[in-house]
């Protein structure tokens, strides 16, 4: 068995629109080449340097075929996707928040989702063990039937439904490290027990009135969503701090058949959409500890599925420490950042208060 990465060259065709940054163009908004941040190039750059590194060689490297109606239709409203599909035929368009597509952009959709749905099968059968999707267009942020914050379908929980389904497991834990708030996947599992939703993300970010500590889950899912908002300047010592304190023991105790995460590098310190402050090292160091977690709890069952990350230049050295990890492989590449990196992190009075707020939402999850 291996480390699987899927990926496709047509995801990379997915088209950003007509805006500036997060901005519509328009008045005085100048257009800018890239459109909105959330372009192929990271992507890109991430697969060019696996390849010029050699660590493709020691991955299971493979396309999928894309999501099924069926799988489509377990998360997202037919409605819904009657309305993308025939857009998206007709001409592309917009239907939500920040999401933005051109002709054949539900295909494009479809396939992203078919990329997390097949690494996470694969895994869940044993075939591989573990695996990278690498997906685009996002989906953490995707409502069942409003797209927003670049996101048109909801991957990961396609994949997990399709899993359950299946009966390929019973429990699947989703961490999601993006610096954005998992609104999408907390909203849909909100309601069920046997999926626990844990989002690391910079506080009151993206979307600004979700990812509060409070929000615990509903019903028969209370108690199965964590979200821990850190505050802007967070850095490695604190990233790994809130890990090992809050989402290792959330893991333990839940006991997963297997783990997903949701795989955003927009924490790096050089992101235009984040005020973190982590590194390569950071995710290697998470990667690692995700791996740990998932070989002590459910035979090594882990599947990262790419999310967000707009550091066109810092992403793929991110994203190769994090494939480092995940697979073992004896490639590596120096990170070009890591000085500044490290010059960046929060002084002594800053870690000092993350660390109380960690021991504050280690006392608030016991209680609730």
């Amino acid at each position: 068995m291996a480390t699987g990465f899927f990926w496709d060259e047509r995801c990379f065709w997915h088209g950003g629109g007509n805006y500036a940054l997060t901005l519509p163009v328009g008045g005085f908004v100048q257009p800018l080449p890239a459109g909105l941040p959330e372009s192929p190039e990271a992507k890109r750059r991430l697969l060019n340097l696996m390849r010029v590194s050699g660590i493709d060689r020691h991955l299971a490297m493979q396309s999928a075929a894309p999501a099924s109606e069926g799988a489509l239709r377990r998360v997202h409203p037919e409605s819904y996707l009657e309305s993308f599909k025939a857009l998206s035929d007709e001409r592309g368009g917009e239907l939500g928040l920040r999401t933005p597509f051109g002709p054949g952009g539900y295909e494009i959709a479809a396939l992203s989702a078919g990329l997390a749905e097949s690494a996470l099968a694969a895994v869940l059968r044993g075939d591989l063990t573990n695996a990278y999707a690498l997906s685009r267009p996002p989906g953490h942020h995707c409502l069942p039937d409003f797209p927003n914050g670049f996101c048109l379908l909801s991957n990961i929980a396609i994949a997990i439904e399709s899993a359950l389904a299946a009966g390929l497991a019973r429990r699947i834990a989703v961490v999601d490290w993006d610096v954005h708030h998992g609104n999408g996947t907390e909203a849909i599992f909100y309601d069920r027990a046997e999926v626990l939703t844990i989002s690391l993300h910079q506080e009151r970010n993206y979307p600004l009135d979700t990812g509060n500590a409070e929000r615990r889950g509903r019903g028969a899912g209370r108690g199965a969503n964590m979200n821990i908002p850190l505050p802007p300047g967070t850095g490695h010592d604190s990233y790994l701090a809130a890990f090992d304190r809050l989402v290792r023991p959330a893991l333990d105790s839940f006991g997963p058949d297997a783990i997903v995460v949701a795989c955003g590098f927009d924490a790096c310190a050089f992101d235009p959409l984040g005020r973190m402050f982590a590194g390569a090292h950071t995710f290697r160091a998470l990667t690692e500890r995700a791996r740990a977690a998932a070989e002590a709890l459910c035979g090594g069952r882990l599947v990262l599925v790419h999310e967000g990350g707009y550091s066109e230049a810092y992403v793929p050295f991110c994203g190769h420490a994090t494939l480092e990890a995940l697979s073992g492989a004896p490639v590596s590449v120096p990170d070009p950042m890591r000085e500044t990196v490290g010059a960046r992190q929060p002084g002594p009075r800053h870690i000092a208060m993350v660390d109380a707020l960690i021991g504050d939402l280690e006392r608030f999850f016991l209680s609730t």
